[in-house]
């Protein structure tokens, strides 16, 4: 950990836009990573600005301390997931914010890192935990679940059609030995799935979905994600903004859901009737960019 890693955070333009930070200078960032957003942020709020940063990885407050050491005295960092955010806030002593953002992606360090499991082109533990702290690992689920809880949960998390396939394979290969590593899982889950299948998945490895459900499964991101937008009339103030950048159809269709529902009540206004998505020129330069989308509402 001498040299920090490098990362440009996703929708950086877009961002700045929507929460205007010259405007709206109480931010809290539920997902800090390397702290990209979080810098352009407090650099472009001010000298009275305050950033309340929290990441569920250690590592990344690590290196985000070190990006925001310039700003240290208007950044608060918290080791956390952003379920807790309520609980962040009223530590700091902040009854309302005026922005809230969060970018469920992960950071480039967090995916090139083999140790971490998260990545289907890095052979390493099958681990996937994002806080170390969590006792249960991908390794855990595939070893040990039942096949139809198996299926059902590569289903839902994973949107695969395959499911029941996977499952079968992965229960069937754990009975010779104990499925350890990304690079077996990998094997197996390809070989499950139909070779025509394989080839019209366009690029696209046949076990990312498996990973996406075992890594969602693992660190309960779909909860903490609807703790979060449960929480957002509670935290921010009036005119205050949330803007989410969301990965997957699970996220988006959860976050469109929730800021829907506070327009529906007369709480806020959808201020993105759809959703915003990088330019061809970021897609370019950022690869992993490119499912990335922003939606932002305002509470009133």
């Amino acid at each position: 950990m001498t040299d920090t890693p490098q990362h440009e955070p996703v929708l950086l333009d877009e961002v700045i836009k929507w929460i205007e930070p010259h405007r709206r200078k109480t931010v809290v960032d539920c997902t800090l990573g390397l702290g990209g957003h979080a810098r352009a942020l407090i650099e472009l709020a001010g000298k009275d600005a305050l950033l309340v940063g929290m990441d569920a990885d250690e590592a990344n407050v690590l290196f985000a301390r070190k990006n925001l050491a310039l700003y240290e005295g208007q950044v608060r960092f918290f080791l956390g997931n952003f379920s807790s955010v309520g609980e962040v806030l009223a530590e700091v002593g902040v009854a309302r914010v005026d922005a809230v953002l969060a970018d469920l992606g992960f950071s480039s360090n967090q995916m090139d890192e083999a140790s971490r499991g998260l990545s289907i082109l890095r052979d390493g533990p099958l681990d996937m935990r994002l806080d170390r702290r969590t006792p249960r690992m991908a390794s855990d689920i595939v070893n040990q679940v039942g096949e139809k809880e198996l299926a059902d949960l590569i289903y839902d998390d994973g949107e695969d059609r395959y499911a029941r396939r996977i499952a079968r394979a992965i229960v069937e290969a754990r009975k010779q030995e104990p499925i350890e590593t990304t690079a077996r899982l990998a094997e197996i889950v390809s070989r499950a799935v139909p070779a025509p299948a394989r080839r019209n998945r366009r690029g696209v490895h046949p076990a990312t979905r498996t990973f996406q459900a075992l890594r969602i499964a693992v660190n309960d991101e779909l909860g903490a994600l609807d703790s979060l937008l449960a929480q957002i009339p509670q935290i921010l103030a009036p005119g205050g903004r949330a803007a989410i950048i969301s990965f997957h159809s699970l996220e988006d269709r959860r976050v469109k859901q929730a800021f829907t529902a506070l327009a529906g009540t007369d709480q806020a206004t959808v201020l993105t009737k759809k959703p915003v998505t990088p330019s061809e020129a970021e897609v370019q330069r950022n690869p992993r960019s490119r499912s990335a989308k922003l939606r932002v509402v305002e509470m009133h």
